[in-house]
């Protein structure tokens, strides 16, 4: 089969590299791809939004079978868009991306449903959301998008200051333009943080290995929310009574609330999940792979990725197609100076042929690009550097060693990736 993967990131390095070992995938194309993927895949300068300019060259060019990574193309409809001119695909249809593209709209689907998750209401103005904060008189609280803000729409506010200046954010100087014209105001819950991916047909919910992703810029939790800046698989606190539990309180009744929506979701379906004192609660959904957690969660599957996807697509999943090898996986992100603000690119990056040679040592390219013969830094998260090994604390060291071959202008990283997993293993 001739695969196209839709995106440019860690992520999607991450699945190329999965694909490309199934015996089902002749050749992958890319769109539009980055600098690290040019030796398994055909990279098409096609952007992952273009929905028209994608269903054409696949038309086109022969392609069997397309794997769309990132949320705004499926918020966008490519997989409707594809299925109309015959070309199956493995991602959501844009009624079941809703989950993730709408906070407004997943809020009311658990609430309606009964799913677990923080307290919370929904506002269109400033005055009345900043009057409900007051009123609830409780610290800190989360402030988040409506929309797609790329990871960086959710606002945690420790007073009534921060509160007023992240609404005037959203509501006054449009930061992420229309996904903040909305607005959910929540409860801060707490507790350990876990991640679960899920492979879905429609009816059939198959949980992936849990991770944890690291959200904030500097050590130990400090600075501003990202994209993610590392990630460790398995996540020592999703225990398999936990995993139980989440099965029968929020997997399965996503699900269903979704096809009793009319909108079935197929795909990878994520679920933030937040392990309170009173039970497991969702702080989000994703309707796709997360990045960088795929980066820790496909190293480890012994599985034909191609071929679960193909299941998904087809409605006929079934939990013994998804195995997974035992040990652990860590990814470090090494992102350019700046991040996650403004950035500088273009920087030559040095020492990606010593990583990649150190044996466990997987180097996922997310902003980059070739030009020259040189890789050079393209974007806030440059390089995922991932090892999978028997135990955590070996994966984190080899993932350092890998990281500490890699030198670039500006470059920087967490050094305390996968320390909270490793000291609740203690």
């Amino acid at each position: 089969m001739k695969v196209a993967v839709v995106g440019s990131g860690g992520r999607e390095h991450a699945l190329v590299t999965a694909l490309s070992q199934s015996p089902k995938c002749s050749a992958i194309v890319a769109m539009p791809g980055n600098g690290g993927m040019a030796g398994l895949a055909e990279c098409v300068d096609i952007k992952a939004a273009d929905v028209a300019g994608i269903v054409a060259y696949c038309a086109q060019n022969g392609v069997d079978y397309v794997v769309v990574a990132p949320e705004d193309p499926l918020a966008l409809g490519l997989v409707d868009a594809l299925a109309e001119v015959g070309i199956p695909a493995f991602g959501p249809s844009a009624a079941a991306a809703r989950i993730e593209a709408s906070k407004v709209f997943s809020k009311a689907l658990m609430e309606n449903y009964g799913i677990p998750t923080a307290a919370h209401k929904s506002f269109t103005q400033m005055g009345p959301a900043m009057a409900y904060i007051l009123q609830q008189g409780r610290w800190p609280v989360v402030v988040k998008a409506d929309g797609l803000a790329t990871g960086k729409g959710v606002l945690i506010c420790q007073n009534e200051a921060e509160a007023e200046n992240a609404l005037k954010a959203l509501f006054e100087e449009r930061r992420f333009g229309a996904a903040g014209a909305s607005v959910v105001v929540e409860e801060f819950l707490t507790g350990p943080e876990v991640s679960v991916l899920a492979f879905c047909d429609g009816e059939a919910v198959v949980p992936m290995l849990s991770s944890m992703d690291h959200k904030r810029i500097y050590d130990g939790d400090k600075g501003p929310n990202t994209g993610g800046m590392g990630a460790i698989a398995p996540n020592p606190f999703y225990t398999p009574q936990m995993a139980a539990r989440c099965m029968e309180e929020i997997f399965l009744p996503t699900m269903r609330a979704l096809a009793a929506e009319s909108a079935p979701f197929k795909g990878c379906l994520y679920f933030g999940l937040m392990l309170c004192a009173d039970g497991p609660k969702v702080i989000e959904y994703n309707c796709r792979f997360g990045d960088p957690e795929t980066q820790v969660v496909l190293p480890l599957l012994e599985s034909d990725l191609l071929e679960i996807m193909l299941a998904c697509t087809e409605g006929r999943l079934t939990p013994g197609m998804v195995r997974f090898a035992p040990g652990a996986a860590a990814c470090v992100v090494i992102a350019s100076g700046g991040y996650p603000g403004a950035v500088q690119v273009g920087f030559p990056i040095k020492g990606l042929a010593a990583a990649e040679g150190i044996p466990g040592v997987h180097v996922y390219h997310a902003g980059t690009r070739q030009s020259g013969g040189q890789v050079l830094t393209a974007g806030g998260r440059v390089l995922g550097v991932a090892a999978g090994a028997p135990t955590l604390q070996e994966a984190l060291a080899l993932a350092y060693q890998g990281v500490a071959e890699i030198t670039f202008e500006g470059a920087q990283y967490r050094t305390d990736i996968g320390k909270v997993a490793l000291e609740a293993m203690q």
